[in-house]
């Protein structure tokens, strides 16, 4: 074993069975030794997958907490608490509760980083998921006997072998078959079962889905049997290189969880510079004046009391759960639409799409083959109708024909629908297929010209048949039938062999590859009469079969013969032999009528459609073509090969100037995403199979097809498509952009208040009042209650109407982007001068000699202040238009939110536990309604800057 080293995965395809063989020291016939098994397990290890660590459920609580803003409000809750232990007992005997800032603060923060937790704890499924397509047994040749072992202990140069159903266990090079055919979905996406044949060396440089000598870890047996030499086992198969590229897949915040981050750092670092300003410049002016000893430190901690306050409004600390309600009511919307989001961030991620790389068989298309095209006696037709759905019309030149006027085409319906072994059913309101898609195609061609396959399988009961191998390409069916002159063969077939038959009673119809089943053709039917088929009609076929093929039809020939008895098993050879042709037959994987219009929306909304398909080059263009996602003939389309061989900067090159990639293999898949990301491109990526996987982790938004993915690409994705439709991603991306405006809407709202809060916070020991206007657990109830419901309500606001008619905004725009950083400094700062007039007068008019409670100009700040929001969130509903020119119904919740937050807001004045808890006093009639009055300047001011931008024709966002 020591000679021989094991070629690379990719080299086994281009090795005959004997070379293979040879390389791995094993016999076809008596397979591997004891001995041999156990030093190579020792050797290459368990055919198993192997997981690699991933972060522990301790580690993400503890990261929740190393965000900037809790560790500061943690920072403040301990000081806070230090401050109360200093003199808990005078507050004790003042009836005042101790340390409830601090509790209050702590509570906050715990509340947030289990919800931080919660979104990200979600642990990765898809490695599990791709482990249970490993089979747990298999039989294979040992020591010269057939045995079951467990698939974990297969080991390279072990003799496998496969039967209908089996589920391969590991990578290997077919040494014998017999009609061996395994669907491949799994890993190349294709539904369509591969023949497999033993017998042929491929080039090195062979896409996957081209690789029909070597069978896959993870594929279905569908039909036939096979022997094959096991070359790779665990994580050395095509699923483990899967596997590894899934684990080496590095998760990338999103852009809302960069924005927000950003945000913090902000915030904080703002704070912390406005903190400094207040306590150095505080002390130093202190100090200055001639305050000393016990003075200076009641002052020093009067500074210190104010910056918590200040620390604690920079901190939006309703925020996350806002977003995450944000977030979550997105999600509802999305599952309405058929979209299922996994992580929560995906939905406002989703906005920020540039490109959108889709697969092809299902959702681009309906999964569905429908034949598009027939040609017969020097005649195309093409065909109408949508899916399995029997209803369509044969139109020549565009005009609708009656098909009793057209014999040709009514004799090749017949040999579709019984040359055929797949049945059309109507069931649950729709019609589906029991069989094989491209023969539930033939069928649904002949119902839609009248001809019933139940009927015609009544009137010419198949009485023998040479079924279809990979070798032959082709099947043949025998009917029995009457002679003509007692009724024929029925109606419509009667003009195609009134000439032909005379005392035949059996006819053979014979369907395959066009240029195999035109070789065997003597004669061909022009409507009327049989004639000698010469080179010239072969020629005019056969280019009609190359034009099909170039426009991505699959083309199946049909052909029949008259028979006196009924040819004897084996004689195939013999039989199918001067055939009459009767036409050909070009189907589709017809795309889904609705995508259209989803790919032009797309490009309205500035997003790049891309289709990634293992299917072959011609067929991924006609699609593409028909979609409109290639816009001319001169598109290039990209394949696996070529790809192969670029270096990642020469893709990266080219992948903004390719629409189509065809017969890609899963790490292609991977490459393009990753290539786009590096041009700056926000991807998002869909995908059913589990070659899949890798490619939907590294995009930006994985999207799985919920009805044909498998269980690896949905725990991989970070949505699900329920009903596999590219137009549900658009209707997502809608969904998307509306989120993250909303999302921009509320914080805008809330900081701008909160700016407003710290600055008037800070002025209050600046212009000498004594105090701070606002205690934490004050301004806690502002921004979790007063901030946090209407925020609430403007995150349903209804979407503007140029959503999607706009390029996506970066995802690399900074939070503050696009004049929202100025408007919160610009809002925050004539928050501030509202209040802070508002405060000097309150503080002037409650220290008149006599005033029974001089303290209570603090309540009319915090009064004033969350009054002042209510008429905040009114207006910034929209950016432009005026409230008048609003509809309040359009979202009611705003509404109810004003109203029961400025209830909620007069209680904590007016009733007496809810005062003494939050340290408020009783408002008379006349500071209440002062309150109001400088609350309601806020409102004329934002109002006054939508008249004033619409003046000078400026559009702010």
């Amino acid at each position: 074993m020591s000679a021989h080293s094991l070629p690379d995965n990719a080299v086994w395809h281009s090795l005959e069975p004997k070379l293979a063989l040879q390389q791995l020291s094993t016999s076809a016939d008596t397979g591997l030794t004891k001995e041999e098994v156990q030093q190579r397990l020792q050797k290459y290890g368990p055919n198993e997958l192997e997981e690699s660590g991933g972060r522990s459920s301790w580690d993400i609580l503890v990261d929740q907490f190393k965000n900037i803003m809790l560790l500061m409000l943690i920072a403040v809750a301990l000081i806070s608490g230090i401050l109360d232990l200093l003199d808990w007992k005078e507050k004790l005997a003042k009836g005042e509760f101790p340390f409830k800032d601090t509790i209050a603060i702590l509570a906050i923060v715990i509340l947030n980083g289990i919800l931080g937790y919660v979104q990200e704890s979600r642990a990765e499924q898809a490695l599990a998921a791709l482990k249970k397509l490993s089979s747990p047994n298999v039989r294979v040749i040992r020591n010269g006997t057939q045995m079951e072992i467990a698939g974990k202990d297969l080991v390279p140069g072990d003799i496998m072998l496969l039967e209908a159903g089996v589920q391969v266990s590991a990578d290997g090079r077919i040494i014998e078959q017999s009609n061996l055919q395994i669907r491949e979905s799994a890993l190349t996406g294709e539904a369509e079962a591969v023949n497999k044949q033993a017998d042929v060396t491929l080039p090195e440089d062979s896409a996957l889905g081209d690789r029909i000598n070597l069978v896959f870890q993870g594929t279905e047996v569908v039909q036939g049997r096979g022997k094959v030499l096991v070359t790779n086992t665990g994580m050395t198969t095509e699923l483990g290189k899967i596997a590894e590229m899934l684990q080496s897949v590095e998760s990338e915040p999103t852009p809302l969880q960069q924005r927000m981050t950003q945000l913090g750092n902000v915030l904080v670092t703002g704070s912390l510079i406005l903190v400094a300003i207040v306590i150095v410049g505080g002390m130093a002016y202190a100090y200055a004046t001639g305050v000393t000893g016990n003075k200076l430190f009641n002052t020093f901690r009067e500074l210190v009391e104010v910056s918590l306050s200040m620390a604690v409004a920079v901190v939006p600390e309703g925020l996350p759960a806002v977003i995450t309600v944000t977030l979550a009511l997105g999600t509802q919307r999305m599952v309405k639409r058929n979209a299922l989001i996994r992580k929560l961030p995906a939905v406002e991620t989703l906005g920020s799409v540039t490109t959108i790389c889709s697969d092809k068989t299902g959702t681009l298309t309906q999964n569905k083959m429908v034949v598009q095209k027939v040609f017969t006696n020097h005649q195309a037709y093409q065909v109408t109708g949508e899916g399995y759905t029997p209803q369509g019309e044969f139109k020549l030149a565009g005009k609708q024909v009656s098909l009793e006027e057209h014999p040709a085409v009514s004799a090749l319906l017949v040999a579709c629908a019984t040359c055929n072994d797949s049945l059309l059913q109507h069931k649950d309101g729709h019609w589906a297929i029991l069989g094989d898609p491209t023969e539930g195609a033939l069928v649904t061609l002949a119902a839609k010209g009248g001809i019933e396959k139940d009927q015609w399988d009544s009137k010419l009961p198949r009485v023998g048949e040479f079924p279809f191998s990979s070798e032959r390409k082709r099947m043949s069916i025998i009917s029995k039938m009457e002679p003509v002159d007692t009724g024929s063969l029925v109606g419509n077939l009667d003009p195609i062999l009134k000439n032909r038959v005379k005392d035949e009673r059996y006819v053979m119809f014979t369907k395959g590859s066009p240029e195999l089943v035109l070789a065997r053709c003597k004669f061909i039917d022009n409507g009327k009469q049989f004639i000698n088929l010469n080179d010239d009609i072969r020629k005019v076929v056969l280019a009609e079969n190359d034009n099909m093929a170039s426009n991505g039809l699959r083309v199946l020939g049909f052909a029949y013969k008259p028979l006196t008895e009924v040819p004897p098993e084996g004689s195939d050879e013999v039989s199918e032999q001067e055939l009459v042709w009767l036409g050909l037959v070009g189907m589709l994987d017809a795309p889904r009528p609705e995508v259209r219009a989803a790919v032009q929306e797309c490009r309205d909304a500035g997003i790049r459609p891309v289709m990634i398909t293992g299917d072959h080059q011609l067929t991924a263009r006609a699609i593409a073509k028909d979609l409109g996602i290639a816009q001319g003939d001169n598109d290039r389309v990209l394949v696996g090969q070529e790809l192969q061989k670029m270096s990642d900067s020469e893709l990266e090159q080219q992948v903004d100037l390719v629409s189509i990639y065809a017969r890609v293999a899963p790490e292609h898949k991977l490459r393009i995403v990753q290539a786009l990301q590096r041009r700056g491109r926000f991807v998002a990526m869909t995908g059913d199979g589990v070659n899949d996987a890798p490619a939907l982790k590294q995009a930006d938004i994985g999207i799985a097809m919920g009805i044909t993915g498998t269980d690896v690409s949905k725990e991989a994705s970070d949505m699900i498509l329920l009903d596999d439709n590219f137009a549900t991603i658009v209707a997502a991306t809608r969904e998307g952009r509306v989120v993250y405006t909303n999302i921009r809407r509320f914080i805008k709202y809330i900081l701008g208040s909160n700016i407003g809060e710290i600055l008037t916070i800070a002025a209050a020991p600046l212009l000498g009042l004594g105090g701070v206007p606002l205690i934490p657990l004050q301004i806690l109830w502002m921004n979790l209650v007063t901030d946090g419901l209407p925020a609430l309500a403007l995150a349903v606001e209804p979407p503007e109407p140029d959503v999607m008619n706009r390029a996506p905004f970066s995802p690399r725009e900074s939070i503050f982007a696009r004049g929202l950083g100025s408007y919160m400094i610009r809002i925050g700062i004539v928050f501030a001068i509202i209040t802070i007039a508002m405060m000097k007068w309150a503080y002037d008019y409650t220290h008149q000699p006599g005033y029974p409670e001089p303290e209570s100009w603090k309540t009319m700040v915090f009064t004033t202040l969350c009054l002042a929001q209510m008429g905040h969130a009114i207006a910034i509903r929209s950016n432009n238009r005026l409230i008048i020119e609003m509809n309040p119904l359009s979202n009611p919740f705003v509404l109810g939110a004003v109203v029961v937050t400025s209830i909620l807001q007069l209680m904590l004045v007016y009733v007496a536990p809810l005062r003494a808890f939050f340290g408020t006093y009783v408002l008379d009639g006349t500071e209440l309604l002062v309150c109001i009055g400088f609350s309601a300047l806020m409102v004329v001011w934002i109002e006054g800057e939508k008249i004033f931008f619409r003046i000078i024709g400026k559009k702010t966002v």
